[in-house]
Order: structure tokens, then sequence, then C-alpha cells
């Protein structure tokens, strides 16, 4: 009986062990699936979420962002909605559109930037180089970065956004744009035909503006060319321009140049003004600033480039991967003129007829004339699917 109960026992020991040991397999075999199952879903998270995904019966996502209301951007962004119109893609209708605008405000366009990419879009267009970069800034910390078309940028190769001016397709993946990099050397150069005496160019501009910087850097080269001087002065916001302009017009300048900024642009009428009180003509990268009073403005089209901008955004809204499209410098130039200035001159301007003929647009004691120029065609490079 004892050698019974000894055998008995030793069995339910031993089957004991063997449930626990069988408990203890599953057991890991249960953590094993919870542990894939967990990071599989963690791992689907970003395409779950990802826009690029087509979705059946929901119309296109489309943030559009700009810097300021200012009328460079504002034709800029005329230029974008009309093309997407002529696609087919209309606000309300065939596209969930949402515009953004900072008006000027750096803080507010970091949160605009940071409100966009966390949004489920389909694809950010920005208007200006700091949306660009306050824009492209935020999306790079995406686990999967959102489509991102840029315009009206001065010079993108600069811009810290990973641009390559040697390689047009070397650039960020999602990322895709048009740089309008200012005539300035054709600006200067028809300033000293105008006036042969020309001497000292005077220059407010924002050390904190990329397009500003760009387009300093690139006078600076152009007047070593042409045997002229740059007399510049910083400001830091629009407020402070005009006292800026008044310190230049003390230190003897013979022309003032507005380069292609927001902080200038949005002060141009104050700027303008204290230099044609001082009988100094303007001379401008913008071509808005005609309407303000400059003498001669030449700069790019804005419309024009906005409009290639938003056939970039439909090609990309169709199907287009943004990372076939190469990242140029393309700048279809304008011409206007404000003859009114003539008057108030100290030294005396003459503006012959081949100019004038060149000019899109004249103010004169006549009113206003609109000429006919050819506008320029975009690049062949960047049409697609059209």
């Amino acid at each position: 009986f004892s050698l019974l109960s000894q055998l008995i026992t030793r069995s339910m020991s031993t089957q004991q062990s063997q449930i626990g040991q069988s408990l203890a397999r599953l057991s890991v075999g249960i953590i094993a699936i919870v542990a894939v199952s967990s990071i599989l879903l963690v791992a689907d998270r970003g395409a779950r979420y990802r826009t690029d995904a087509p979705q059946p019966g929901r119309l296109p996502q489309v943030a559009l962002v700009q810097h300021a209301s200012i009328e460079p951007l504002d034709n800029g962004v005329k230029g974008i909605l009309d093309a997407l119109a002529q696609r087919g893609y209309e606000p309300g209708r065939s596209m969930d559109l949402t515009s953004y605008n900072a008006q000027g405000d750096f803080a507010t366009a970091n949160t605009i930037a940071k409100a966009v990419v966390g949004d489920d879009l389909d694809l950010i267009i920005t208007s200006s180089t700091i949306s660009l970069q306050t824009v492209a800034a935020a999306n790079r910390l995406r686990p999967v970065p959102k489509k991102h078309l840029f315009g009206i940028v001065t010079n993108p190769f600069d811009a810290g956004v990973g641009a390559n001016r040697e390689y047009p397709l070397q650039h960020p993946p999602y990322l895709a744009g048009l740089g309008s990099n200012s005539p300035v050397r054709e600006l200067f150069e028809l300033t000293l035909k105008l006036q042969p005496s020309l001497r000292t160019i005077g220059l407010v501009w924002n050390p904190a503006e990329a397009s500003s910087e760009a387009s300093t850097l690139l006078a600076r080269e152009v007047v070593k060319d042409l045997g002229l001087e740059l007399l510049e002065g910083n400001a830091e916001n629009s407020g402070g321009a005009g006292e800026v302009v008044k310190s230049l017009l003390s230190r003897g300048i013979d022309v003032l140049w507005l380069s292609t900024d927001v902080t200038t642009t949005t002060a141009q009428a104050v700027m303008i003004k204290a230099a044609t009180q001082a009988g100094i003509p303007v001379i401008a990268s913008m071509p808005s600033a005609a309407d303000d009073g400059a003498l001669i403005a030449l700069g790019a089209s804005y419309y024009t480039v906005g409009f290639e901008q938003g056939q970039m955004a439909a090609d990309i809204l169709q199907g287009r991967d943004p990372a076939t499209i190469p990242i140029i410098n393309w700048t279809p130039a304008v011409l206007r003129l404000n003859l009114t200035a003539l008057d108030r001159m100290r030294q005396a301007w003459v503006i012959p007829p081949d100019v004038r003929a060149r000019a899109e647009t004249i103010f004169d004691t006549n009113g206003v004339t609109h000429q006919d120029v050819p506008a320029p065609e975009a690049p062949k490079a960047l049409g697609w699917n059209r």
C-alpha cells in the first residue's frame, strides 16, 4: 500500500509538472503573439494615416499657406487658384481647400506650419520663402511627411530645405517647387544705362529673411562688376524701415533699391515716399512697387509663377510623384515704369522709347497704360500631363 501511494504521488507530481510546463510554454506564446501584434499595429499606424493612399469618394484635401497679405503673394495665390480651377480643382466642389495667412508674424507662421503637417492632407502649398521654411521644418519631423509644393521663393537652394542647385532632382522626395530669383543684374544695368552718373545704391534689408539675404548677396557681386557701391541698412521689421531709409539718404545715395523680402515690401509705400521727397529715385525688384511710385520696377510676374505652381499642384493631385519634379529657378520678369516720379528727381532722368516699349505697365500724367508684352513660357522640364 505504501509503495502504491508513492507511485500515485510521483505520477501526480509528474502530471502537475508537465501541465505547468505546458502552461508556461503557452504563456510565452501568448506574450509573443501580443508583442508582435502591438509592433505591427504601431508600424501600420503611419500607413493608416498616410494621405497618399487613394480614398474613393473623398475630395482632395489641400492647405494653402502664405506668409503675409502683400501684392506679390496675393498675386501668386491668385495664379495658383486659377490654374487649379483650370485643371478642374475648385474649392468646395472638387477640392477641400483651407487657406492660412500668418499676416507677417513669424510665431504665427510656425504655429500654422505645425498645424498643417498634422492634418490629414493630400498636399500643402506654400507661398513665400518663410512659409516654405516653416512648413519644411515641421514636416521633416513627421514619420510620414506630407507632400509639399512651394513657390514665390527667391532662392530655395540656400533656404535649408534640401534643394540642390546643381542637381534639380536631388531634394526630399515629398518636396517640390519653384524658385524665382530676382533679376538684380538686369535691373542695375538698366538703371546705369538710364543714369550713367550713378555711383551709390542704397538698400534696406532684413537679415532674418532668407530671401532678403539671398538678394543682398547677389547685389554685392553685381555692384562690384559694375563699379558701383552698395550702402546697406538693416531693418528687423517693416515699422523701422522708414527710419533706415532716412539714414541712407543722409549718406548720399543716388538711388534706393527695394529687394524681394516681406519686410521692405510691406513698408514699400513709406520707403518710396521718403526717398521721393528727398529727390532720390526708387528702383525695385517687386513689380508692385511701381504702383506706389518707384521709377523702375523689374521683377518676377508672381501671378505667372503662381499659375505654374498651380499647374504643378494639379499634376501632384492627379498622381505625379513630387520626387520627379525638378526644383529650378524660373523668373518670368516684367517691367513697370512710374514716370510721375521724374518731376521730383534731383537729377534729370530720360526713359528712352525702347525701354518704354518693354514695360508691361506705365504710369504717367495721362494715367495708367497697359501694354501687351509676351509672357514667358514655363520651362519644359516642369511640364507634365497637360
